[in-house]
């Protein structure tokens, strides 16, 4: 089981975070702020949902579960009707 929506199919990205590190005024920078890679994750969360009239536990962002209650708990996303 992927780690990705249900609705949207967003999913996990790789990128790069750093930080600095205290030295010298015109020090090397490549030695102060090294690059590491890291990965993005949505912020999922399982959620019951009626979709097409069935009621189905999904696991979604939480920004559709936003999307799916601020647009009067009736959504269409993909060709799915959705509401919570």
């Amino acid at each position: 089981m992927s780690y990705r929506c249900d609705i949207c199919d967003k999913k996990q990205s790789a990128g790069r975070s750093h930080t600095h590190k205290p030295g010298v005024a015109g020090g090397q920078w490549k030695k102060r702020a090294p690059d590491t890679l890291r990965t993005f994750q949505p912020n999922l969360h399982f959620v019951t949902m009626s979709i097409k009239g069935v009621m189905t536990r999904v696991r979604a962002c939480a920004k559709c579960i936003k999307r799916v209650r601020f647009d009067n708990n009736k959504l269409s996303i993909n060709g799915k009707v959705l509401s919570i």
